[in-house]
């Protein structure tokens, strides 16, 4: 970043975030606030359209302020306003003829119990509501711009996997081979971080599961788990040579601006059992049924029990999303975190309304094979799903 840098350095951006804004307004109304207090990086970054450290104000009637703490270089502008702490916000606005909130959101969610008692003392005087749910509803439904980005994203994953096989070389271990994608990945400009939602969640560039591996159970809400090469980090890839006849996942990152693709493809080292192709073929059979039922005014449950119909009949329950651990969802919302709303369960209560984005993974592992099955990045039209993450779906051998 350059010294005295405008906070808005285009118009394109000071645009797309006073659209996002317009969009809040009606939420923030309905919930009965007055303002809302912004300050977890997904959601300040999503209101501004860029990260700071600070706080940004919203009232009911679309004043928006920006308390900025750091950086500090960016060019004064009206609704930009340097703080060194919270408790000078309630100041700044009786300065700028703001009335204090009686009611407020901030963010019980998404920040820790400290920072939201802080802020709850800045406006001792004001009820408060939690302003993550807000927040959630208003990112769930993307604009054009942010759709864009995320298919530009699913562009560059989808370039990086067309290299994945020249990658491999035999005795590999699975370690390897993911350090080698992740590689790939820089190169290609990948940001090389994760955003993911909930303070239960960890992962670093994504993951490389081969063999036996996808088999073990993993504390995280993933749908594939994996030992990892630590029990502090205890998923992905264990370090284990990749062998004859098991399968290779991949579903590495896929941020190169700020927005996730989600995306899972499966290779081979020689040929895989035929359960496994059925297994594999029946993702694949999956994803494009949803592709088609998944209309604006659909329940997003519908997704996952149309989906458990066509395992149950293939025969494939006990394999369907883990096998010693299974998974109790087929997908999940993505946007600027890897794991946003609605996940996609058999008693997720959102409808689909167009311009949410999906990731939507039908995964089965096989014992003594590994983990199968596909994922793509999607957005929701009026004729169905359009997959913002071509590319071809078969198991490809490495040999």
């Amino acid at each position: 970043m350059t010294e005295n840098q405008n906070f808005f350095n285009n118009e394109e951006l000071r645009q797309e975030t006073e659209l996002r804004l317009r969009k809040l307004l009606p939420i923030l109304s309905e919930s009965g606030a007055d303002a809302l207090i912004i300050a977890s990086n997904a959601n300040v970054y999503y209101c501004a359209g860029r990260f700071f450290r600070g706080y940004i104000y919203i009232n009911k009637e679309g004043r928006t302020l920006y308390f900025v703490i750091r950086p500090n270089n960016f060019c004064p502008e009206e609704n930009l306003l340097y703080i060194r702490k919270p408790e000078q916000i309630p100041a700044e606005l009786e300065k700028l003829g703001i009335p204090l909130p009686s009611r407020i959101g901030i963010e019980r969610d998404d920040l820790t119990w400290s920072d939201c008692e802080r802020l709850r003392k800045v406006f001792p005087d004001a009820e408060v509501i939690n302003a993550s749910p807000i927040m959630r509803k208003a990112r769930l439904i993307k604009t054009p711009y942010e759709i864009e980005l995320i298919r530009e994203d699913g562009t560059h994953q989808a370039a990086v996997y067309s290299k994945v096989a020249r990658l491999y070389s035999r005795d590999m271990t699975d370690l390897e081979f993911q350090i080698e994608i992740e590689r790939i990945l820089r190169l290609e400009g990948s940001l090389g971080t994760l955003r993911v939602a909930g303070n239960l969640m960890e992962i670093n560039m994504g993951s490389v599961i081969a063999g036996e591996n996808a088999d073990t159970p993993s504390p995280y809400d993933f749908a594939m788990g994996g030992a990892g090469v630590d029990t502090s980090v205890p998923g992905g890839a264990s370090g284990e040579i990749m062998r004859m006849g098991q399968t290779v996942m991949v579903d590495m990152n896929g941020n190169f601006n700020g927005y996730n693709s989600d995306m899972t493809r499966v290779w081979s080292i020689g040929e895989v059992s035929p359960l496994a192709r059925k297994a594999h073929a029946c993702s694949i059979r999956i994803l494009r049924e949803l592709e088609k039922i998944s209309l604006p005014g659909t329940e997003v449950c519908r997704l996952y029990n149309h989906a458990m119909e066509i395992v149950e009949k293939e025969g494939l329950s006990e394999y369907f999303m883990g096998h010693r651990q299974h998974a109790a969802f087929i997908g999940h919302g993505i946007g600027i975190e890897l794991n946003e709303m609605p996940a996609i369960t058999p008693r997720c209560k959102d409808i689909l309304r167009e311009n949410m984005t999906l990731a939507i993974e039908p995964k089965f592992v096989i014992p003594e094979v590994g983990a199968v099955g596909v994922e793509n990045s999607y957005v929701v039209t009026p004729s169905g799903l359009e997959n913002l993450t071509p590319f071809h779906e078969e198991i490809i051998n490495l040999l």
